[in-house]
């Protein structure tokens, strides 16, 4: 009886893990190193990278992210399969083998993409908001509200203090302190 009892406990807790989602928290916890090596091999703010990801994949919580690794909504040039409760689904979306993976490709984007390779000759890797207009004038996204949704989040979130600007002393205090 014992043993039924600790195998069901234990099926149980772990149907709940699984079960758990990711919050804003975990998700910056969890992809924080990765924005910002991306911000140092490319340029691109590690508050953009974590930002946009975390509006465009709510926090790593979306269907193209729990089975694509797709945290941007990228598509692909071939179609992809995957399985969604025992369904096979087909998408033009890019499927990745990491969630680094496909922050590498949203950098790839912003940095050689026609729309968007100005980018990081017009804005340095802490001027968060200019890359956020930028983004959204060259077209990333066509709901109006996407850039101050993303601006929400990265101030709410405080993602700048990733962006290691040299001159912002108390950024890096604060930085330090969380």
């Amino acid at each position: 009886m014992k043993k039924l009892l600790l195998i069901t406990v234990l099926l149980t807790s772990s149907l709940l893990v699984s079960a758990q989602k990711n919050t804003p928290k975990s998700y910056i916890e969890q992809f924080k190193e990765d924005a910002i090596r991306i911000m140092h091999e490319t340029g691109v703010p590690a508050s953009i990278v974590l930002g946009v990801a975390m509006h465009e994949s709510g926090c790593g919580n979306s269907t193209l992210a729990q089975h694509l690794n797709n945290q941007f909504g990228v598509k692909g040039s071939s179609g992809t399969v995957f399985y969604k409760n025992k369904k096979k689904v087909h998408t033009a979306y890019k499927k990745y083998g990491s969630v680094y993976d496909s922050f590498q490709d949203f950098a790839r984007i912003m940095t050689e993409h026609a729309g968007f390779v100005g980018l990081s000759g017009q804005f340095t890797h802490f001027d968060y908001t200019g890359w956020v207009h930028g983004i959204q004038k060259n077209g990333y996204a066509h709901d109006r509200k996407w850039g101050k949704r993303v601006l929400d989040i990265i101030t709410k979130y405080q993602l700048y203090l990733f962006d290691e600007n040299p001159g912002d002393q108390q950024g890096q205090k604060e930085l330090a302190q969380n």
